[in-house]
């Protein structure tokens, strides 16, 4: 089996400039979704091709927050597209609004057979789950995440993917190294081909990730632990991660890459005002994901 620094899963030729469909919602304030991943992406050389899957005035952490299902408008979205002969190089899906969002994806998937599948399985964290999902949408998204070629859950979405109850046990902290890898093995066996567990916390001042594939040894990458939450620092941990797998870099390198981005935007965000609302403030190190060239 090959470690992760032999692991590449995209294979960047020359000035091709490769397309990512980026499914995901866009919100108005508050950065996430869309709004992270187009950045990002394209600072990496890719060809953003946004399929929103929902309309946000704000991410639903400010009251009063307003959302616009999109569902019945991206079949015939998606459709426009094959009259077009758009290509596809890898799909890209995070928040979705409905499951038969996940159906649409899989005509994305049929479309595009060759195209790298990442699925970023937002749903929940620290043992919630998020107020727009009902019990069908997480089962439709635990669906979907066994067609992933990169699966980047977190502790309480790895739970709901595997059956497995969800509580404050799952809120990433004394996770030892032996419970991470059963957690990562069996997302394996459920399906999914690579697998990033993000944020496991053992109250040492570090955060984790844990990684294995079907042909890649499990190993760990970290970062130093900030004492504050923000919003979107999924999206841009799994943004980030891509980037640099487009970029061509092995594995092991993009997951620490993901994880260095995330944790120097944390700081930069920390100095904006109202930044514990304002969500994620990675502007300023989009050159770093540029650097992947």
């Amino acid at each position: 089996m090959a470690n992760a620094t032999e692991t590449v899963l995209y294979q960047r030729e020359g000035d091709y400039i490769p397309r990512v469909a980026a499914v995901h919602d866009l919100c108005g304030y508050g950065k996430c979704s869309l709004g992270v991943a187009i950045p990002v992406l394209s600072a990496a050389g890719c060809d953003v091709c946004p399929v929103p899957t929902g309309l946000f005035s704000s991410h639903t952490a400010f009251p009063g927050w307003y959302m616009h299902d999109t569902t019945d408008i991206l079949p015939d979205y998606l459709n426009a597209w094959k009259g077009i002969g758009v290509e596809i190089d890898a799909v890209y899906s995070g928040f979705l609004g409905a499951p038969e969002q996940v159906d649409i994806i899989r005509g994305i998937y049929e479309t595009y057979p060759d195209a790298l599948r990442v699925v970023d399985p937002v749903m929940a964290d620290h043992g919630k789950v998020y107020p727009t999902y009902t019990p069908e949408l997480c089962q439709a998204m635990a669906d979907l995440a066994a067609d992933a070629d990169i699966l980047t859950p977190n502790l309480t979405e790895a739970a709901i993917i595997l059956g497995e109850p969800i509580g404050d046990e799952w809120g990433g902290v004394n996770i030892d190294d032996a419970e991470a890898e059963r957690i990562v093995r069996a997302l394996l066996d459920k399906g999914a081909k690579n697998v990033v567990l993000k944020g496991i916390q053992r109250g040492d001042g570090m955060i984790r990730n844990f990684v294995a594939g079907r042909d890649c040894a499990f190993f760990e990458a970290k970062n130093e632990y900030l004492p504050y939450m923000l919003h979107g620092t999924g999206d841009l941990y799994a943004s980030a991660l891509l980037a640099a797998v487009m970029a061509g870099r092995p594995l092991a390198e993009a997951v620490t890459f993901a994880g260095d981005l995330t944790h120097d935007a944390m700081i930069v965000s920390a100095k904006q005002p109202d930044f514990k609302n304002r969500g994620v403030s990675f502007e300023l190190l989009l050159g770093k994901v540029t650097d992947l060239l």
